[in-house]
């Protein structure tokens, strides 16, 4: 493989390049009018306008996409995460028109793309799953005889697509039909398909995925648990490795549950199985992802392994170089997704330009970033900017060293993400290590966050008048 195309934008495109740069690959970059001057363009070594700003006509055409590859000499396709890195037609079209997908088969982006199809993959493993219902239905009259047998409250969840979309929790059975007719709705509206389930509606879990990673030779191997709980609108905004609620055998059986589900679809390269925990440290599967994920960098810097690296091997056909037994945890890390969004504003995105915009540097600090100052945000894209990772011995160690990159990351021009970093790391709950999925709707009020904000302000007014003052008594000599 001497040349690697990158189907994707921002830091993502420019983490795959740093990968393939290392291992001697060639790298091509796409872009869209509206991401003409950006980092990731100049970053490759060729770049190639694939349309307008609109991801619907730039990014998601995956035809043109291989049709531009092939014609400059391309060899594999990298998808990254978003776009058409879970689009199984996309795999499909790459591998007939003789590249390489850096990534799943189509048949495992398939079946796990679709949560029913994917339940019943792994069934025969004897995974735990959630109590619920194990085909698609979209008739509440139906949906209330099944919720009766699951038991109240129950989630109602969209069988298509993620995100949060599509996904209602139903307290009682008068609420039923009116929230089923909205996951159903927008649903459709979503992903092109209103079929939901039902099951039981695990209160208070905890989100823990594990990565893993299978060659075509039938190797597959985990690399322990992420810690996926601090979420907004159902999406992370904090990761960690590892999770400081896993005992050594928990880690060991979800992680061999995880292998047993990448198997039951045949899957090769990077994957993620993710899973609930409820308080009593049971644990249920819950969906694979079939791409590299937007938090691998923690697990990259617990195991000190390139996934990006091992991706583009798997993919030449070559065997995974560590087996399980090799695998070991040193140190912990965390990662806080740096988005343009306005945390006093239920995280809206924010547009703008970038006015001030300086990244933290120094030894367990880790910046992934696709932006530069004097930038704009575009509005078509997902406002992540960046991923702060930090890396210490301990988990307090990682966790003050990002209070301290927060501190030392000038953004100006948006709001961002930064500030609600700096929340959770300073939180009791968080530190303790005592926090679930409901974390931002029990903890997090924007009021309590702008009241920071003044309390801050105020501070820095009193040090700059303090040491004016300090200034005026100090003795000016006259310049001799």
């Amino acid at each position: 493989m001497k040349k690697i195309l990158v189907a994707n934008r921002g830091e993502i495109a420019i983490r795959v390049m740093k990968s393939a740069k290392k291992m001697g690959i060639k790298t091509v970059a796409v872009y869209s009018t509206a991401d003409r001057n950006t980092l990731h363009v100049r970053y490759a070594d060729e770049a190639i306008c694939i349309g307008g700003a609109p991801s619907n006509e730039s990014y998601l055409l995956g035809s043109k996409i291989i049709k531009l590859a092939k014609e400059l000499g391309v060899d594999g396709i990298h998808p990254g995460y978003g776009f058409l890195s879970e689009n199984a037609d996309f795999a499909e079209e790459v591998e007939q028109n003789n590249m390489t997908f850096i990534g799943p088969g189509s048949k495992a982006i398939r079946i796990m793309g679709s949560k029913l199809e994917a339940k019943a993959a792994v069934k025969k493993y004897d995974i735990p799953m959630v109590p619920g219902i194990d085909k698609a239905i979209t008739d509440v009259e139906k949906a209330k005889v099944v919720a009766k047998e699951v038991g109240f409250p129950i989630l109602i969840k969209a069988s298509a697509g993620g995100g949060g979309k599509g996904m209602r929790v139903v307290e009682k059975e008068s609420d039923l039909e009116s929230q089923m007719n909205l996951a159903i709705g927008e649903a459709t509206s979503a992903f092109g398909d209103g079929s939901v389930f039902i099951e039981k509606y695990v209160s208070a879990p905890r989100h823990i995925e594990i990565q893993v990673l299978a060659d075509t030779h039938g190797n597959v191997i985990h690399l322990f648990e992420r810690e996926c709980s601090i979420q907004r609108r159902h999406q992370k905004v904090v990761e960690e490795a590892p999770s400081c609620v896993l005992s050594p055998a928990l880690r060991d059986e979800m992680g061999k549950a995880a292998v047993l589900v990448a198997k039951s679809c045949d899957y090769v390269g990077a994957g993620t199985v993710e899973f609930l925990i409820d308080d009593q440290h049971n644990f249920y599967f819950l969906e694979m992802n079939t791409r590299l994920q937007v938090e691998h960098p923690v697990t990259e810097l617990i195991t000190g392994v390139d996934l990006v690296e091992l991706q583009i091997q798997i993919a030449r056909g070559e065997v995974l170089p560590m087996k399980q037994e090799d695998l070991t945890i040193t140190g912990h890390a965390l990662e806080l997704r740096v988005y343009a969004e306005d945390p006093l504003n239920n995280f809206l995105p924010s547009v703008g330009h970038l006015d001030v915009y300086k990244l933290p540097v120094g030894e367990g600090i880790r910046v992934d970033n696709g932006f530069e100052e004097g930038t704009d945000i575009p509005i078509y894209y997902d406002p992540m900017l960046s991923k702060l990772i930090t890396y210490g011995k301990t988990r307090e160690e990682a966790i003050q060293l990002m209070i301290s990159a927060i501190d030392d990351y000038k953004v100006e021009g948006v709001e961002t993400t930064l500030p609600f970093g700096t929340f959770v790391c300073k939180h009791e709950s968080f530190r303790s290590g005592n926090f679930n999925t409901h974390f931002v709707k029990d903890y997090y009020k924007p009021e309590d966050l702008e009241a920071t904000f003044k309390e801050e302000a105020k501070i820095a007014a009193m040090i700059a008048v303090k040491q004016y003052i300090e200034d005026q008594k100090t003795l000016r000599l006259p310049i001799q």
